[in-house]
């Protein structure tokens, strides 16, 4: 039986490559069902899984998948930008994993692992109708930079740029 809060038998786990057809899968279908995405958004996560796999340091760069009792639930990924910066990626959970602290705990294991790894700062970019996300952001340190109307996916959308120090 679940609890309503985070329970302990979440495991965040390393990305593995079986994980790919999943996590595609997960954002084509969550942002064609919240947001009408249309069908170019899959595509771009696959390349960014694949560039990952193809040449990530594991010294500076990781992925993690959220899972309870074998179910994958999400995921986040930190990311080299350059020596001093990291970038958050990819960062979703399930529908049936939300509200009960797991974004937060995802996001709080991504900021400490750049933190571990050096880097002087972290950026995302995300979109304002992602209003629990951004919410997340702020809470956690992170400040939007920039703000900007854009078309995108097939849909109106407001792309935002966000950034934390350390």
């Amino acid at each position: 039986m679940q609890s309503a809060g985070m329970s302990d038998d979440v495991i965040l786990r390393a990305y593995e490559p079986g994980d790919f057809d999943w996590l595609v899968d997960l954002h084509g279908r969550h942002y064609a069902e919240a947001e009408g995405f249309d069908d170019s958004f899959a595509p771009l996560v696959a390349t960014i899984l694949r560039d990952f796999e193809a040449d990530h340091d594991p010294a500076c760069e990781m992925g993690w998948v959220a899972e309870r009792n074998g179910a994958r639930l999400g995921s986040i990924f930190c990311v080299r930008v350059d020596d001093q910066t990291a970038k958050l990626r990819l960062f979703i959970l399930s529908a049936d994993a939300r509200g009960a602290g797991l974004g937060r705990r995802l996001l709080e294991t991504c900021m400490g692992f750049a933190r571990d790894a050096g880097y002087k700062r972290m950026q995302l970019w995300t979109h304002e109708s992602h209003r629990a996300a951004c919410a997340l952001y702020a809470a956690a340190g992170w400040t939007c930079v920039r703000s900007k109307p854009v078309h995108s996916f097939g849909v109106d959308l407001v792309e935002q740029s966000w950034e934390v120090d350390f």
